[in-house]
Parts: structure tokens; sequence; C-alpha cells
């Protein structure tokens, strides 16, 4: 029993109200109940390893206040929280080649079986867009320098039963030295052991669509001119020596995202000589 009766000021029950968790999200106006200071919230960051919030007054000026109770919003008292971060993004599904992401599994030993390609910026590409894939197939993809000597690599390496070779070339079209020299690589090869196949253009730099570097069609370069050093002048794009060479694949390399960034008939050997070498 209170002797003295109730004091008529006194409200509720006497127990202090509790804090509301609160996100310190930008733009929040909160009041810091020891100092009395008022303001937006501009930042949640580390500092002196904990984290702070910078608040800014209707004057512009800043304080920062140690993350936590001792806030008010609104007549009501918070406990100012880190906002959640961005939302991670979504594991991909999809390969760059547009295959479905394999689970999770150990990594696979390397077949007998290759796959060809006729040098570093084929195998680049190869890698970007099909890199995944060949990884969980267990295919290893390797360089040759030109195809000149094709049917003398392809006797080195000796394709037969579960040894099966896919070769991707350059300009293979019919008529032209490429064309006859895939025959005789293929001719001289157990059957069904050894696949030549190729796109029609130039180098494979032709096999990025254009349009991913800002122009409608690939320029055409004269014979005689230097195939690469002619396209990267024609673009505008320095092309003195091999250094530019290299700097202007490496622009094009990176405009490829994924397989919808190359040419069809590009794409469709590749996966023709996946398939050979895995079935």
């Amino acid at each position: 029993m209170d002797r003295y009766g109730q004091d008529v000021l006194r409200t509720g029950t006497g127990r202090a109200p509790r804090s509301t968790p609160t996100p310190a999200e930008q733009g929040l106006v909160v009041e810091e109940v020891g100092t009395g200071w008022v303001g937006a919230v501009v930042r949640v960051e580390r500092s002196g390893g904990m984290h702070v919030v910078v608040l800014e007054d209707r004057k512009g000026r800043t304080r920062t206040f140690p993350l936590g109770p001792g806030f008010w919003v609104d007549g009501e008292p918070v406990e100012l929280t880190a906002p959640a971060g961005p939302p991670r993004p979504a594991a991909p599904t999809r390969t760059a080649s547009g295959s479905r992401v394999a689970a999770a599994a150990p990594a696979r030993v390397a077949r007998a079986d290759r796959i060809w390609v006729e040098g570093k910026h084929d195998a680049e590409l190869v890698e970007k867009v099909w890199g995944d894939d060949l990884r969980v197939e267990g295919v290893v993809v390797e360089m040759l320098d030109g195809i000149d000597d094709l049917g003398a690599a392809v006797a080195e390496f000796g394709p037969g039963p579960g040894r099966r070779l896919g070769v991707l070339v350059d300009h293979l079209v019919p008529g032209t030295k490429e064309s006859r020299i895939a025959a005789q690589a293929m001719r001289s090869a157990p059957a069904g052991t050894v696949l030549v196949l190729g796109h029609p253009y130039v180098d494979v730099w032709q096999a990025v669509k254009p349009e991913r570097l800002g122009f409608a069609t690939w320029p055409t370069i004269p014979h005689g001119t230097s195939w690469k050093h002619g396209i990267l002048e024609a673009l505008g794009w320095p092309h003195q020596d091999q250094a530019d060479v290299a700097t202007g694949w490496k622009r094009i390399l990176r405009s490829v995202r994924d397989y919808r960034d190359l040419e069809p008939s590009m794409l469709g050997r590749m996966e023709e000589l996946i398939d050979f070498v895995t079935r």
C-alpha cells in the first residue's frame, strides 16, 4: 500500500519503454538521447572496430554516434541497427555456353580425348565460353601453331578407340588450303576418331558479333595486308606492332559475355566438336 498515494503526474507502470530495433536507413531522422542531436542518417560505417552512424542536422553539420540503443524516432525509443546490405546475387544456373550448371562434384580426370584450336586467341575464346563445360567433361583444349602440319600432328597424337581428336580450324571453306589439309588429316586416321570442323572467318576475331564492339560489320581487309593490323587500323585502334594486336584482342575478348555474343557458325562447330569427343 502506497502511504503517500499515487503521483497524479506519473503514468504507466513505471517500466522504461523498450527500444525497437530499427535499421539505420539513409534519410531516417533520429534524435540521440544523450546529446539531443537531431539529424538524418547519412551512412553507417565501421570505425575503431565498431559500427557507427553518421547523422546530419538541418544546417548540414554531421556527428557520429555508436550504433545501438539511445535514439528516438517519432518520440519512440529505438535501437539503431546496420541496414541490410544489397541482396546477394543468385548463383548462376547456366554457364557462358548456355548449358545448365552441373552440381558440385570432384574434379574429373582429363580424358584421353582432345580438342585442338589454331592459336592463342582461339583458345582464350573457347575457354571464356565453354571452359566450365569442358572442365566438367574432363576435356583438355590444346593450341596448335597453325594447321600446315596437321597431318603429322594427328599421327603423333595417335587417335583410336577411346582417344578421339576434334580440331577447330579458321577459314574452313570449300576449295581452300585449309579444307584440303582438314580432309587429308581425317583420312589419315582410323574412321570416326578425328573430326576437323571450322568456321568461315579469316580469324576467330570475326566470330565475335561486331555489334558488341559498336560497329555493324567487320571491315574487309585487302589481300596482301596483315589482317589483324588491317582490322585494327580500319577500326581506328592502335595497330603499329604486336603489342597493339594483343591489346586489340583483349578489348574484343572483354566484349564477349556468353554464347549469345558469338556467331552461330562458331557456336555450332564448337558444340559439335565437344559432342564428338565426349559421346
